[in-house]
C-alpha cells in the first residue's frame, strides 16, 4: 500500500495532534457527553454498532474480495462528496502507530469531525503513541477520514464506509459509533500484514506463568463471544498482551496492534471480571453506550439502550499487561465458539482440524454485530468480519503458519451444552469453567480421548471442573443420561454435512481443510 499523491484532506480548521486533555475538553462540550461517577465521559451515540451493510471495499475487480465492492469511480464520487464537506469544517487530527515494534508497526492516523471528538479521543488512547524521532516527513501508512455529519444518500441507512486498500485510506460517512474508527484502521492493516507473509488474526493474547516458563496462549474469536474476558481472566497470575487483534508473522512472531481495548461492558462485574473493570472505572477511560442515570451512576446491566456498551481503556491501567516486545512465540492457539448444543467446552485439534475450525468460524452473534447478527448462528471465517481479502487466503494461510511454526490449538464452546437458556435441562459454560480449561491447557493436566464423530479430541477429565459438569466435556455424556441420544445423533449428522458444505463452498481453499471435518 501507498499512499497517493492525490490524496489530501484540507479542512478550514484543523486541530492538530491535540493533547489528552485537550481531547477529553472537547468531547466534554458534546450535547450527548455526560460525566459519569468515576469521572470520565459516558458518549450515547445515534449508531450504536458496526454498520456491515454499508461497508464497501473499493475495486473494479469485485472477484478479488469475500466482502462487498464498488467501483472505483463511485469511491472517487463518494471522496468527493467527503471532501467538500470537509472544506468548510472543523477537523481534529490525530496520529500513531498500529503496533509497537518499531520494525513491524504501521504508522496510521484518523481524520475526525472536531463536533464528534470523543472518537478522536478513543482512537488516540489505541495507538501507540509517536516517538519524538519522527522527521516533518512522517506520513501516514493508513487513514481513516470520518465524517459523521455526511450523508451518503442512496446507500444503506444512508451511511457508507469505502475502504481504499490501494490508497490506505477508509472512508467514514455518517455513523458516530467509534468501532468504525478502530476497525477502519486494522480492516486495512489486515490486507498490509498478509502481503507481507503474515496473518492477522481477530483474537486477544496473554501469557500464563506455568512454573518457571511463561505459555503464550492466542484466543481467536468473534467480538462478545468471551475473547476479552478470556484474555484478562488471571489463570496463575496471567498478563494480558492484547486484546482484538494480533499478527502471526511468517517468522513465527506474534505482533501488536493496539495500546488499549475496547471492552464490552454489558454484564461487566467486579466479580468476574476485576481487571477489566477497574481499568473501565478510571477517569482516563471513554464510555459509549452505557447505561447511566441522572447522578452520572452507571449500570452494566441496564442493556434498555443496547447491549452493546463499550469502554476504550488503556493498556497501562490493566493489571499485570504485558508488553508484545517481550512475546517470543505463541504455544496455544483457543478458538472461541459460543454454541449451545453439542459442541464441547474444549477440545484438542490437530493442524488441519485448526484450520478447519478457523475457517467454520462458528459462533452465536452478539449485539456487536448489530440487530442482524445478534442472537442468530453464525460462520464467520476466522471470526474475522474485517479481513478485505478473499477468505480462502485467510484459511491457507493459516494452515501455511500452523505447519511452520506448529502449535497446539483447542476449540472453546463458551456459550452452553445441551439447549439455549429457555431449556433447563441444558449446561451454562461458565467463566469458571472456561478459566479452568485454560490454566488446564497451560499446565498440560487435562485428560484426552478421541470424539467418534467429529475427530477431535475431547477431555474426559480437567481440574477444577467437578465430576458432574462432564456433560459440559462431554455432549454425548449429557444428552445419554437426558434420554436424548436420537436428538444427539440428528445434531451430529446434520452439522457435519453443513460444515462440509460450506467449506466447500470457498473457491481456492485447500483441501485438506475440508477434509479435516472427516471425523
Amino acid at each position: 500500500m501507498a499512499i497517493l499523491e492525490s490524496f489530501k484532506i484540507e479542512p478550514k480548521e484543523t486541530i492538530f495532534r491535540p493533547s489528552a486533555e485537550l481531547l477529553r475538553d472537547l468531547s466534554s462540550q458534546m450535547s450527548n457527553a455526560n460525566v459519569t461517577s468515576f469521572d470520565n465521559l459516558n458518549v450515547q451515540t445515534r449508531v450504536d454498532s458496526r454498520s456491515k451493510k454499508s461497508t464497501y471495499i473499493i475495486d473494479d475487480d469485485p472477484s478479488r474480495h469475500s466482502d462487498q465492492c464498488i467501483s472505483r469511480k463511485e469511491g472517487e464520487r463518494i471522496a468527493e462528496m467527503q471532501d467538500e464537506f470537509i472544506r468548510s469544517a472543523q477537523m481534529v487530527c490525530v496520529d500513531g502507530y498500529i503496533g509497537n515494534d518499531p520494525e513491524h508497526r504501521t504508522s496510521a492516523r484518523l481524520w475526525m469531525e472536531k463536533a464528534f471528538a470523543n472518537i478522536a479521543a478513543m482512537q488516540d488512547l489505541l495507538y501507540y503513541p509517536l516517538d519524538g524521532n519522527e522527521s516533518e516527513q512522517w506520513e501516514p501508512e493508513l487513514t481513516v477520514v470520518y465524517t459523521p455529519s455526511v450523508v451518503a444518500n442512496g446507500y444503506p441507512d444512508d451511511r457508507c464506509i469505502t475502504v481504499d486498500l490501494e490508497a490506505g485510506v477508509t472512508r467514514v460517512m455518517n455513523s458516530d459509533y467509534f468501532g468504525e474508527s478502530k476497525k477502519g484502521g486494522l480492516r486495512m492493516w489486515n490486507a498490509l500484514v498478509y502481503n507481507k507473509g503474515g496473518l492477522a488474526l481477530h483474537a486477544g493474547c496473554k501469557m500464563i506463568p506455568v512454573g518457571d516458563e511463561q505459555k503464550t496462549a492466542l484466543i481467536v474469536g468473534l467480538s462478545g463471544t468471551g475473547k476479552t474476558t478470556t484474555t484478562f481472566t488471571r489463570q496463575n497470575g496471567s498478563g494480558p498482551v492484547q486484546d482484538d487483534f494480533v499478527a502471526m508473522m511468517d517468522d513465527g512472531t506474534i505482533q501488536a496492534t493496539e495500546n488499549g481495548c475496547f471492552a464490552k461492558t454489558f454484564g461487566l462485574s467486579v466479580e468476574d471480571e476485576p481487571t477489566i473493570h477497574a481499568a473501565v472505572c478510571r477517569q482516563v477511560s471513554y464510555l459509549e453506550n452505557v447505561a447511566q442515570d441522572n447522578d452520572g451512576n452507571i449500570d452494566f446491566f441496564d442493556e434498555s439502550y443496547t447491549q452493546n456498551g463499550r469502554a476504550v481503556i488503556r493498556m497501562e491501567d490493566i493489571s499485570g499487561a504485558i508488553d508484545a516486545r517481550e512475546v517470543p512465540s505463541a504455544d496455544f492457539l483457543l478458538i472461541l465458539n459460543r454454541n449451545e448444543n453439542i459442541i464441547p467446552g474444549v477440545c484438542k485439534l490437530d493442524a488441519k482440524q485448526s484450520a478447519a475450525y478457523f475457517m467454520l468460524g462458528e459462533t452465536q452473534g452478539t449485539s456487536a454485530g448489530g440487530k442482524d447478527e445478534a442472537g442468530k448462528f453464525l460462520r464467520v471465517p476466522g471470526t474475522n468480519p474485517f479481513f478485505p481479502l478473499l477468505h480462502s487466503q485467510q484459511g491457507n494461510r493459516f494452515l501455511e503458519l500452523m505447519r511452520a511454526h506448529p502449535m497446539e490449538a483447542y476449540l472453546l464452546n463458551t456459550g452452553r451444552v445441551g439447549g439455549p437458556d429457555s431449556d433447563d435441562r441444558s449446561k451454562k459454560v461458565r467463566i469458571a469453567h472456561s478459566s479452568a480449561i485454560v490454566k488446564g491447557i497451560a499446565e498440560a493436566t487435562i485428560s484426552w480421548e478421541t470424539d467418534p464423530d467429529f475427530g477431535y479430541l475431547v477431555a474426559t477429565s480437567v481440574p477444577g471442573i467437578d465430576e458432574s459438569d462432564i456433560g459440559i466435556l462431554q455432549p454425548r455424556i449429557l444428552y445419554n443420561d437426558q434420554g436424548r441420544d436420537e436428538e444427539y445423533r440428528v445434531h451430529v449428522d446434520r452439522i457435519r454435512e453443513e460444515r462440509v458444505e460450506y467449506l466447500s463452498s470457498f473457491a481456492g481453499l485447500d483441501p485438506e481443510i475440508v477434509n479435516a471435518l472427516g471425523g
